[in-house]
């Protein structure tokens, strides 16, 4: 018996060895003792194995598998229910084993017998249920079946269907009430001032944006100006909350690096990211969430000032970079469930990655790459961010997310300051403590900066910021000089 559950069990059955092995012994005995019939009855123990594997891989059963998730997309830590429906639609009988194949980190797959005993119609239906402490796409299934043949020697294993993916997204946390979000009205909306004796001189004005009519260009502001202005024609408007979510693997590169366990990135490999990286993505979701709630709408940027989810493979609108109500705080959690570390490559050279995506063995040293590359993503708070800005200038807040940086970086963003209500930046870094100089070249161009280590509380960071006063605005070129660099 030791022997035999030694053996594959993926061919046979513990009684298609046996048979095997009688079959074998058989043979041996009929060659010593020349018995005939000894040699017809190891050739009948031999071939009848074989012809059941043959018959258990050549016929099959064919099944439909419908699957579905409540609720779909998921929280992270948050329970899902799974329901299963698996009705046989090809000729067969006879009971199956089956079960469904889950990534590592949910624990035990669940494994069920086909026909179940309350199957109604020929659709056997079945519930477990899922929690995940990643955020991500997993790929949920497929449901595999174990075929055996009627006389129970040999046994297929085989998969039914193509499995369905599940979104996790981030779970916002409940942010402190503070004055980042300014003064507002009870609906949430701020009104365009109008002085008591207004002139045409006193019409609000913005710069022309592509589509605006030309029956509102305002001639005298744009004379001014020596730029096409339109009138500002609306009395009341939403405010709206800019956040910058850096994903640049340079940014990130810092501390322990790991893979994402969810689904792999567009070339094949583990879609990167890093514990400093995690925090942020819940940072920028707690932001969202806390803006959304006091009625404003909300645009999302990358650091180049691209949409912020354009690579991510989650998104349900890559493109887009402005999102309002239940709906778009919907569409950007989808967007944060798998968005990953930018570079050329997103994998994790060199480094060995167990089944729940974490990387084994020691973690990056600082300032060590997190990708076997040189790119550390694209460029950052160049004219391109500043442009997208500048089009929804003093609309609200402006707040930026941001991971390791440099003093030249900071100098290069510092000037954003100027194109928001009020401007706050939170840094998630691996020491908070290095980073002073930095936090100290944005407070100078207007920003409300603090740095924040990845076990620190969102709620204590985003409390730090309301605490940190901004200092007075420099000049653009006191403010590069700061930084070391010439003006």
């Amino acid at each position: 018996m030791a022997i035999l559950d030694k053996l594959p069990r993926h061919l046979f059955t513990r009684r298609g060895w046996g048979m095997l092995a009688a079959g074998a012994f058989t043979l041996a005995a009929a060659q010593v003792m020349g018995r005939r019939d000894l040699l017809t009855l190891a050739l009948l123990l031999l071939v009848l194995p074989l012809v059941s594997l043959a018959g258990v891989r050549l016929v099959k059963p064919r099944f439909r598998v419908y699957r579905e998730f409540s609720p779909s997309p998921v929280e992270t830590s948050a329970p899902a229910a799974v329901y299963l429906a698996v009705a046989r639609t090809g000729p067969g009988s006879g009971r199956v084993v089956m079960e469904e194949r889950l990534p590592g980190h949910f624990g035990q797959a669940p494994a069920f017998r086909f026909p179940s005993r309350s199957a109604s119609g020929g659709t056997s239906r079945y519930e477990y249920h899922l929690t995940s402490r990643y955020r991500g796409q997993f790929r949920i299934g497929p449901v595999t079946a174990e075929f055996t043949d009627p006389f129970g020697l040999s046994l297929h294993r085989r998969a039914i269907d193509d499995g369905d993916v599940l979104t996790v997204t981030p779970a916002a946390v409940v942010l402190p009430a503070t004055g980042l979000a300014g003064a507002r009205g009870n609906d949430g909306v701020t009104a365009t001032r109008v002085r008591a004796n207004p002139s045409d001189d006193d019409v609000m004005t913005r710069e022309y944006r592509h589509g605006d009519p030309m029956r509102r260009v305002h001639w005298a502001a744009t004379a001014r100006h020596g730029a096409l202005m339109v009138r500002q024609e609306e009395s009341v408007t939403t405010p709206e909350a800019t956040i910058i979510l850096d994903h640049r693997s340079g940014a990130f590169a810092g501390g322990s690096g790991t893979a994402m366990p969810g689904l792999p990135g567009h070339d094949g490999h583990a879609a990167a990211t890093s514990d400093t990286f995690e925090w942020s993505v819940i940072a920028a979701m707690s932001a969202c969430a806390h803006f959304s709630e006091r009625n404003f709408s909300l645009r999302l940027l990358d650091a180049g000032g691209d949409p912020a989810f354009l690579h991510s493979p989650s998104a349900t609108d890559p493109a887009a970079d402005e999102y309002s109500g239940p709906s778009g705080l919907q569409a950007i959690a989808e967007g944060l469930a798998a968005i990953h570390l930018s570079g050329t490559h997103h994998r994790l050279d060199g480094m060995h990655l167990d089944k729940t995506g974490k990387r084994a063995g020691q973690g990056v040293s600082a300032g060590s790459p997190v990708h076997g590359d040189e790119d550390h993503g694209p460029a950052a708070f160049d004219d391109q961010l500043m442009d997208k800005l500048s089009a929804h200038r003093m609309r609200g807040p402006l707040i930026a997310v941001l991971g390791r940086m440099t003093a030249q970086e900071a100098a290069a963003l510092a000037p954003a300051a100027a194109y928001g209500t009020h401007a706050f930046a939170l840094l998630a870094v691996e020491r908070p403590g290095e980073f002073e100089d930095v936090l100290e070249v944005l407070r100078h161009g207007g920003w409300r900066a603090a740095a924040a280590a990845p076990k620190t509380p969102l709620p204590a960071a985003w409390g730090q910021l309301a605490q940190d006063p901004a200092l007075p605005v420099a000049p653009a070129a006191e403010v590069r000089r700061g930084a070391g660099v010439a003006p």
